[in-house]
């Protein structure tokens, strides 16, 4: 071979190598590309599962959420101490038990009338010790049904007639007393039971047979009469120092509305409102005329009233106490336990009546706080994106509740600086644990009508609760149970009725009373269809005849 044909052959052979090389280049800058892409995805996959593992490990104890909603049967972790109390009733407990009545209803004398040794008769023998025993019971239930009648006079000398008035109870011919509608609105409205169980309740044990549109009917008049009661909670809401509130959903009309809550040891107004936000407090518009104290889960349409704010720590007790056990974050649980400590430190102040702390205690507490707050930050160091993307790249949520710490120091600490403001918001969530279990037991408010009656209704009764006032004792305050609904003589039933009709000096027109009593808690003997058609005949006659 001479030496341009070996020249021939290496170029060739260089040129295959170039081409294998091109080759393998382009094969490996495919595999890069793979590479990356796999990569990426590997990263989205991780977050997923670590956000899904995030949310599996939540529950009532280390978050926001219901203890309805822990799965798979754990037991709940409660955040509360073991003390070294008992169980049961404390020293000093008042407690509650029958008392003894000086002046019984009735007194039933049992008699001594033979020996129980040699069966002496002991009719004429004097006793000589008496033994006395007494039976706490109610009275076996009746109807009373008041007949009023107003006299029509004729002057002899214009000739004019005049009537005596009705009272408002009795603006109809015949109608429920305020009572009866007391009762009625109560069982809905406060024990929560549904329409057609408060119906059945109240024909079991009074023999009224009401129907669901009477029930209905009786509760928006008694709304109606509470929006002036409605206002003045407000307005004492407006003057109070520190207010609590909170939010919670609601299905009304097949769509999500929010049920507001604003309240006091004394004091509660509910609402509900299709928005949650500041359109929703506007419209209430206790927040807008606030210049108290309001203590709030930290919702951020709550800070843009320019009241005093003060958030909840036992929802950021929840929060760091998830980040200790989940993420392993030392710096959360040291600053669970130092709240816990500065909860303890303002306790003893607080049983004496003190309005703050030493200021340079409280200086102290909070230099321990922001000193944790500096171990968080350098445990978890802001996020920053990659050169060229746009926006705020995504922060870790330990990162997010630093950042909101500091930016919301005050709020969370405002217990310790001012001792009128409670460490939590327990207020308010218990005043709207039975809002929720409203809707557990009926599902939702068909109308709107009825959510924003049944809102003001309650507001009023856990307001007379709280002040130690007694529900149904209240009613003649306000007039707030008295109706007009109509019914007939034949939804009395048709127990046997004692016509005792009785005298009484009135005002005005003579008093009549009909007592109809029922001798058992059942409802055999209630009129049948026919007999009660026949009733409202006989009624109709009398009332033509009259």
């Amino acid at each position: 071979m001479t030496i341009e044909e070996e020249l021939i052959s290496l170029r060739e052979q260089l040129a295959q190598r170039d081409e294998l090389i091109q080759q393998q280049q382009a094969l490996l800058w495919e595999q890069n590309v793979l590479i990356e892409q796999l990569r990426e995805q590997h990263s989205s996959l991780a977050e997923q599962v670590k956000s899904l593992q995030d949310r599996l490990s939540k529950e009532s104890h280390n978050s926001h959420l219901p203890p309805s909603s822990d799965r798979f049967g754990r037991k709940p972790k409660s955040l509360r101490t073991k003390s070294e109390k008992k169980s049961g009733g404390q020293p000093g407990h008042p407690g509650s038990s029958l008392r003894w009545s000086g002046s019984p209803d009735e007194v039933v004398e049992q008699h001594v009338e033979r020996c129980e040794a040699c069966q002496h008769d002991l009719h004429t023998v004097a006793a000589c010790h008496v033994e006395r025993r007494q039976v706490v019971d109610v009275p076996a239930p009746r109807l009373l049904v008041r007949e009023y009648c107003a006299e029509h006079k004729q002057c002899p000398l214009c000739q004019h007639i005049t009537a005596a008035p009705f009272p408002h109870e009795a603006a109809a011919p015949i109608q429920y007393g305020p009572t009866l509608a007391a009762t009625a609105v109560y069982l809905t409205q406060q024990q929560l039971l549904p329409l057609a169980r408060a119906c059945e309740v109240l024909r079991d044990l009074l023999g009224v047979q009401m129907s669901e549109g009477t029930l209905c009917e009786l509760t928006q008049k008694c709304a109606a009469r509470l929006v002036q009661v409605e206002q003045q909670i407000k307005d004492a809401l407006i003057q109070a120092q520190v207010i609590h509130q909170d939010e919670t959903g609601w299905r009304v009309a097949g769509k999500r509305h929010w049920m507001h809550v604003t309240c006091t040891p004394t004091l509660t107004h509910y609402q509900v409102h299709p928005n949650r936000g500041q359109a929703a407090l506007d419209a209430i518009g206790i927040l807008p005329a606030f210049t108290g104290i309001s203590i709030h889960d930290g919702w951020a349409s709550s800070f843009l009233y320019p009241c005093g704010h003060a958030c909840c720590n036992v929802h950021l007790l929840r929060d760091l106490l998830s980040l200790a056990e989940e993420q392993g974050c030392q710096w959360a649980a040291d600053l669970k336990s130092l709240l816990l400590d500065m909860k303890e430190a303002t306790k003893p102040a607080r049983d004496q009546e003190k309005h703050w702390l030493d200021p340079l205690e409280v200086a102290d507490w909070e230099g321990q706080f922001l000193h944790i707050l500096d171990e968080g930050d350098l445990a978890h160091p802001r996020a920053t994106a990659p050169p060229g993307t746009r926006g705020r790249s995504k922060q870790s949520p330990a990162r997010n509740l630093l950042d909101r710490l500091r930016k919301d120091q005050q709020a969370f600490l405002c217990f310790l600086e001012d001792l009128r403001v409670d460490f939590d918001n327990n207020q308010a969530e218990r005043d709207v644990r039975m809002v929720k279990l409203q809707q557990k037991m009926a599902g939702c408010f068909r109308t709107v009508l009825g959510a924003q009656a049944f809102s003001r209704i309650r507001g009023y009764l856990s307001t007379l609760r709280k002040q130690d006032i007694p529900l149904l004792s209240a009613r003649p305050r306000h007039f707030l149970w008295a109706s007009c609904s109509s019914f007939t003589l034949a939804d009395l039933g048709s127990n046997t009725q004692f016509t005792n009709r009785l005298k009484v000096r009135h005002r005005g027109p003579r008093l009549s009373i009909f007592v109809r009593t029922f001798s058992l808690f059942t409802t055999r003997g209630f009129a049948s269809p026919e007999r009660k058609t026949r009733e409202r005949k006989k009624d109709s006659l009398a009332k033509s005849n009259r």
